[in-house]
């Protein structure tokens, strides 16, 4: 017996509480599985494992809440084959951008995006650190000039994602000082997408987490603009009832989540250099007076 491996079976046995999941996991045979685990028992004296659990696999209904945008940038097209993994488990999947209370709405797990996640009840699972870039179409700052600094976005045309906790306030921060800038500009919405679409169109210059617009900014659709310095970042957790026993359903569901996120990790976020910075803004703002706090928020991204 090799007690590495019996020990890694036993793990995977007893946290997915599936001899066959286990052995998908591990690359493993059925037979596999319960030969290490049968040899580990022998070897210590005890039972380990019930072995009724090998009939407990993931099922049932499985009701979850996401952000729209999160979902449908990152994960809707891998949910087909994360399904095919599990034929009893079923999949309600709610995409919203409001945040929703999990216990009174009958919701198994959410995934929450946040600069400052608030106490709770619940339990929270890192999945994500979105960073922001600020970027705008290449018409749009051909038009109006690239912002130098922060205070130059006083004078832009600022295209603002309504459900965020920074809104109205956006910070920048370098060399240890930071500066919050009131942004005004005309359009609000409450999708990121919807953002997304009126920077391709020109109309605006926008904050928004790097990764809805990664294939805009690598294909010269959109161009970012003071890449040297820090902006906010979004967070994102799964959220999911404190119980004494994880269900199977909502474990799976939660190692399929940590996966799919951790791809993120292999491809960090380079901001683009050039060789020779634009025109600066026209009509550059210089009042300075005090900006309100950001404040703390729980809305999706």
């Amino acid at each position: 017996m090799d007690r590495l491996t019996a020990l890694q079976v036993f793990r995977h046995v007893a946290e997915l509480n599936s001899f066959a999941e286990a052995g998908r996991r591990l690359g493993l045979s059925p037979p596999a599985i319960s030969k290490n685990i049968a040899e580990l028992e022998a070897h210590l004296g005890v039972r380990l494992i019930n072995r009724t659990t090998r009939r407990t696999a993931p099922s049932g209904t499985l009701r979850v809440s996401a952000p729209m945008t999160v979902t449908l940038t990152r994960l809707s097209a891998a949910i087909p084959a994360f399904l095919s993994r599990y034929p009893d488990l079923k999949l309600d999947l709610h995409l919203d951008d409001r945040r929703v209370d999990i216990v009174r709405e009958g919701f198994d797990l959410a995934i929450r995006g946040s600069d400052n996640l608030e106490d709770s009840s619940l339990v929270a699972r890192k999945l994500a650190v979105m960073p922001h870039v600020l970027c705008a179409a290449p018409a749009y700052f051909e038009q109006h000039g690239r912002p130098q600094t922060p205070a130059d976005l006083k004078a832009a045309n600022c295209i603002r994602f309504s459900l965020s906790g920074h809104a109205d306030i956006w910070e920048f921060r370098k060399d240890g000082r930071s500066e919050r800038i009131a942004i005004d500009g005309r359009y609000s919405v409450s999708s990121s997408l919807a953002v997304r679409d009126a920077l391709r169109a020109g109309f605006g210059v926008s904050l928004i987490p790097y990764p809805y617009v990664e294939s805009d900014l690598k294909a010269g659709r959109l161009q970012s603009a003071l890449d040297d310095w820090d902006k906010v970042e979004t967070t994102l957790y799964a959220v999911y009832p404190a119980r004494q026993h994880l269900a199977p359903k909502i474990r799976v569901f939660l190692d399929f989540l940590i996966e799919e996120f951790s791809r993120d990790k292999e491809k960090p976020f380079v901001p683009p250099r050039r060789e020779r910075p634009a025109k600066r803004c026209v009509g550059e703002a210089t009042d300075t007076e005090n900006q309100t706090e950001i404040l703390p928020s729980i809305s999706s991204p």
